[in-house]
């Protein structure tokens, strides 16, 4: 028999579920594994007091599972706060598959899928994420009702990305008037840190208002086709934090401020609509604070996906998609305001809020 010592970083991954701080007491974690499609999926279900949990199925090549594991706690946390801050009857869920979405991808693989969430019997609806597609969502539903975010063909709301990126340009333009003293983005310089679905969107959104507006993104075609059609500038510098910006907008993946760039950061906002935006909330939100920078929570001001997924659940129309997501720039300059008063994060703000309507519900349901 041998005995072997145990780094450090594999004792904390000893405890990788209950004792992690995202698991945040989380209601109920699924592992689903299929052999025959290679199927490798992460469900998190962190809270159903308000509702069934709703969010999005991220496909994305992990390094590893304990990654995936602790990707998918974050993002289904983060869901609670978001349903529940923007007043919508939903609890927080999320999805992710381990694997390369352009190559291992198939219709089998999300059917299986569908199959392990139909398990559930509704308490987790999903919807597409980061490597998904609508036309994935479609395929989900052919085997179960509790998808959204399926074609606008087939009787759903259609791609999130549209309304959660003017979901972003609102909230944007909240923080902008909290800052500046107007919501007026005409030649402030934005930063867009990420250009897929959503982050071409918000340029498109920009520059409509005549932001001077510079991208980011690992794919150098997509830079190309967001420069060509919109005339953004694109960012060729190794550390886009050190650079001079009025906004700092992530809309690719999250944890985008953390020890490495926090202090380096020269905007006076962060606005995007990437998940979990600070790697560390607690410490990395008083940064900011500290600062003076305006940091937009993310899980409020990216809610307009879920708010235009939620309307196939409650059959609302457009109109009051548009609505409810514009509100969002009300809501933003309710928590900064909140936050200033109170001398409060305003990440803290906005959580506050959220977990208030979480306990008034409980309460509630108790009576």
């Amino acid at each position: 028999m041998t005995s072997e010592i145990i780094s450090s970083k594999e004792l904390k991954k000893m405890d990788p579920v209950f004792g992690q701080y995202s698991f945040d007491d989380h209601e109920q974690i699924v592992f689903c594994n299929d052999k025959d499609t290679g199927l490798k999926a992460i469900i998190g279900i962190h809270n159903t007091v308000l509702g069934p949990a709703l969010g999005g199925t991220r496909m994305w090549n992990y390094a590893n599972e304990w990654e995936a594991l602790n990707d998918v706690l974050r993002l289904s946390r983060g869901m609670t706060f978001k349903s529940a801050v923007t007043g919508l009857n939903l609890g927080g869920g999320k999805a992710v598959i381990i694997g390369d979405a352009k190559t291992q991808k198939t219709p089998e693989l999300m059917k299986r899928f569908g199959e392990f969430v139909h398990s559930l019997s509704g308490k987790y609806i999903t919807a597409e994420d980061v490597g998904m597609t609508t036309e994935d969502m479609d395929t989900v539903r052919e085997v179960t009702p509790y998808v959204t975010g399926i074609s606008e063909s087939k009787g759903g709301a259609g791609n999130p990305s549209p309304i959660t990126a003017y979901g972003v340009f609102m909230g944007m333009k909240a923080a902008a008037k909290f800052q500046f003293g107007s919501d007026v983005l005409e030649d402030k310089n934005v930063f867009v840190q990420g250009i897929g679905n959503v982050g071409e969107a918000l340029v498109e959104h920009l520059v409509n208002e005549g932001a001077n507006v510079t991208i980011s993104d690992i794919s150098q075609d997509r830079l190309e086709e967001v420069r060509s059609k919109y005339g953004a500038t694109v960012y060729g510098g190794d550390d886009i934090y050190s650079e001079d910006m009025d906004i700092y907008a992530p809309c690719a993946l999250g944890a985008t401020i953390n020890d490495d760039t926090i202090y380096k950061l020269k905007a006076k906002i962060v606005a995007g609509a990437a998940n979990n935006q600070l790697a560390d909330e607690k410490s990395h939100g008083l940064i900011l604070q500290e600062r003076g920078i305006v940091y937009a929570p993310d899980f409020l001001i990216n809610a307009g996906g879920i708010i235009n997924v939620y309307a196939e659940l409650e059959n609302y129309d457009r109109q009051e998609i548009m609505r409810k997501t514009e509100n969002i720039y009300n809501t933003t300059l309710e928590i900064l305001d909140n936050a200033k008063v109170n001398n409060l994060t305003t990440h803290n703000a906005a959580l506050n809020v959220a977990r208030e309507r979480i306990e008034t519900r409980k309460r509630e349901n108790l009576k």
